[in-house]
């Protein structure tokens, strides 16, 4: 009798064993959404724009935005409420248009909206909120985040499907912004904001290797060029703030950068954000850019927050140890590809202390 040859194994059928990266596949899971999920969104065409987004916009769970090519100088900041941000742009409300594609000074003062290159086709369970670039938010350039029928700034609501604006209004420094530039950044999140914890940081008013303890911006300084990183002489724009028995006074209306006595550290399976002022904490704001990613103070000794300070209408002491801030912790859908400070990642303030914006000279002290 003619034996039936054995049935090959169905392993013998399948190709060889796909690795886990391979095998894994966008996590429909809530809350904040990582690099490698912003790439899928990216692809599925639920943020566009034109020549498509550049892979170093994309952050370890943010994506930098970019600014159009015009500014249109308004009378005065609004919202949109049930309008379209296109409609209301008329000659009530312009007074002049600038052309970002060969370089304008926004100039301080001022209000300026701008149309972003990127536009969001979000599905009905994705929102996204915004915030300042920290290197925008430490030359005190106040940018928020404007959508069509919005009736809040930064937020953007889930299924959202239109426009995007920045509307800038340099505080002390004037600028000069060009098409591309950078000045806003998005975070995107599946399901409703869920914070899983929360931590007070403190202000550092005794550092270890210097007696300068912060920076008070100097008004009527020269123009900030948004092209040139590293370029601007500190002694230009900043005098060094240093205190006297762990002890400053903010003066009214002025801008102070300052750190935090705390490191800083953002697991990797959660980001976290600046909590809006507190009023209780004292007279003052201490920050204008908030968004912290997923491995920052991780792979790095160092890690503090700098805060961008400005006192309201008194002038009032900060002392070393007080506390200034809070961070709000949320999960993400996923740990990050490349962590914030990563070989191969875009960080800029990785293992940062007492540090200003990158446009200007070393920076960190």
């Amino acid at each position: 009798m003619k034996k039936t040859p054995p049935a090959k194994s169905p392993a013998s059928k399948q190709p060889a064993k796909a690795s886990a990266k391979q095998m894994a596949k966008p996590s429909l899971a809530p809350g904040v959404m990582p690099d490698s999920e912003l790439k899928a969104i990216i692809a599925s065409g639920a943020i566009l724009a034109d020549g498509g987004v550049k892979p170093d916009q994309i952050q370890p769970a943010s994506l930098d935005l970019r600014l159009g090519k015009v500014a249109y100088r308004l009378r005065a900041s609004f919202l949109p409420g049930k309008s379209v941000v296109a409609d209301r742009l008329d000659d009530s409300l312009v007074m002049h248009t600038l052309d970002l594609t060969r370089g304008a000074v926004l100039e301080t003062g001022c209000v300026y909206l701008v149309p972003l290159q990127e536009r969001l086709r979000l599905p009905k369970d994705v929102s996204a909120a915004a915030n300042p670039k920290s290197s925008t938010g430490r030359i005190d350039v106040f940018v928020r985040a404007v959508s069509d029928r919005a009736r809040a700034f930064d937020g953007v609501p889930a299924g959202y499907s239109g426009e995007l604006y920045a509307e800038i209004s340099p505080r002390t420094f004037s600028v000069l912004a060009r098409t591309g530039d950078r000045l806003l950044q998005l975070r995107v999140r599946r399901g409703p904001p869920k914070p899983v914890r929360d931590m007070t940081f403190s202000l550092d008013l005794f550092p270890t290797k210097s007696d300068i303890v912060g920076y008070r911006a100097k008004r009527h300084s020269r123009v900030i060029d948004l092209a040139a990183i590293g370029a601007h002489a500190i002694d230009d724009f900043w005098e060094p703030i240093r205190a006297r028995g762990g002890r400053i006074v903010l003066d009214p209306g002025e801008f102070y950068i300052l750190a935090s006595k705390e490191k800083i550290v953002i697991p990797l399976d959660e980001a976290a954000e600046m909590a809006p002022i507190a009023p209780e904490l004292g007279e003052f704001r201490a920050h204008y850019a908030g968004f912290f990613d997923p491995g920052f103070g991780v792979t790095h000794s160092k890690g503090k927050a700098v805060l961008e300070v400005r006192s309201r209408e008194v002038p009032f002491i900060l002392e070393d140890g007080q506390p200034v801030g809070r961070l709000v912790f949320e999960k993400l859908t996923a740990e990050p590809d490349v962590p914030y400070g990563a070989a191969g990642s875009y960080s800029t303030y990785a293992g940062q202390g007492l540090r200003l914006s990158k446009y200007f000279q070393a920076a960190e002290d």
